[in-house]
């Protein structure tokens, strides 16, 4: 399979895909950090920028399989579909659509958060599944968590997948197993613990990324059994044995935004290594090594040989990524798990 990867973020969905030999044509992220973390993991596959620039560019049409993206869902006319799908600037859900009907791939593959089924009372989200229909894709879409998916998160996401016959129950089996379609789905979190065996966290949040104290060392990175949760109104603690709230981008912020561990008598905050292993990404992932020389950052490669400013007379610094930046890039992502799952399902068809 070959897919397309749009508002890319860490590319959770390549880490996920990787193992079933699933090729990226190539990705398409504006933001600064997670561009860098693209080209450091991916130095091959082009980062296309922004995506409602899409007409330009060099991609054979028929050489994507799949398209995946999570986009803000924003409402649009139905019945003025096609001349919307004619200039979808300024609405990327309406992008994200035009794109599946420029490049017409057999699969479409689409992530939100849960409030877009409530957003505008439901019509924004009508309005991207009205349009997928009226582009002959049927679909099928679910919330699924991702603590049920072996790592300990609670992260509720909704999950469109489209099939391009047009045929919904093609979409269909990709999200719902069988058990599930007669009704027999598993619904208490103790039924997902054979899943998610460790203590489970909350969603990962980039508003950990502004914290003033920041987490503790290397020494702390495993997760340990007691998490708490900050009361957002006080400075109460809510003890979660099992769970805690989901990482997103907020972490960091300081106040309640960030969940707490207790290790042995100390209390710290979770550090980006345990929020990669949250997400399912491996340690380290979103920490590329940079280095700085005469007062400019360079990539790996560039910085082993010192800069042009110096002609290579300095020696190059490591610098390590800011917590900040990873905190912000993890909160944004995908969970791999939930992203392996859905790939499998697809290639099992």
């Amino acid at each position: 399979m070959r897919y397309l990867s749009v508002c890319s973020g860490i590319e959770a969905a390549s880490v996920a895909w990787e193992s079933l030999g699933w090729t990226p044509v190539a990705f398409a992220e504006i933001e600064k950090f997670p561009s860098k973390v693209l080209a450091h993991h991916y130095p091959g596959v082009a980062n296309l920028g922004d995506m409602t620039r899409f007409r330009e560019w060099d991609i054979d049409r028929n050489s994507v399989d799949v398209l995946v993206g999570g986009t803000p869902c924003q409402s649009f006319s139905v019945a003025g579909l096609r001349k919307g799908l004619d200039d979808p600037r300024g609405n990327l859900a309406l992008t994200f659509v035009a794109m599946v009907e420029h490049f017409k791939p057999e699969w479409v593959i689409w992530e939100n958060v849960p409030g877009v089924l409530s957003s505008s009372g439901g019509r924004d989200f009508g309005s991207f599944l009205g349009a997928l229909g009226q582009l002959g894709y049927g679909f099928a879409y679910r919330v699924l968590d991702a603590q049920y998916f072996g790592v300990p998160q609670r992260r509720r996401r909704v999950f469109v997948v489209a099939h391009s016959s047009g045929d919904s129950r093609r979409a269909a089996e990709i999200l719902f197993e069988p058990e599930s379609l007669s009704g027999n789905h598993k619904t208490s979190r103790a039924q997902g613990q054979g899943i998610a065996d460790a203590s489970i966290t909350g969603t990962v949040s980039s508003k950990w990324a502004k914290g003033t104290g920041g987490p503790a060392g290397d020494e702390c990175y495993n997760l340990v059994p007691v998490m708490y949760q900050h009361n957002q109104t006080d400075a109460r603690l809510k003890i979660e044995p099992n769970t805690s709230q989901t990482v997103i981008a907020r972490f960091g912020t300081g106040g309640g935004h960030t969940p707490l561990v207790r290790h042995h008598v100390l209390v710290r905050k979770l550090t980006p290594t345990e929020c990669e292993r949250l997400q399912g990404f491996p340690d380290g992932y979103t920490d590329i090594i940079h280095y700085k020389c005469c007062g400019i950052t360079f990539g790996l490669e560039l910085g082993k040989y010192g800069c042009s400013n110096c002609n290579g007379q300095k020696v190059a610094t490591l610098v390590n990524t800011p917590d900040g930046s990873r905190y912000v890039a993890l909160g944004n992502s995908m969970a791999v798990p939930v992203m392996r799952w859905i790939g499998k399902r697809i290639a099992g068809i």
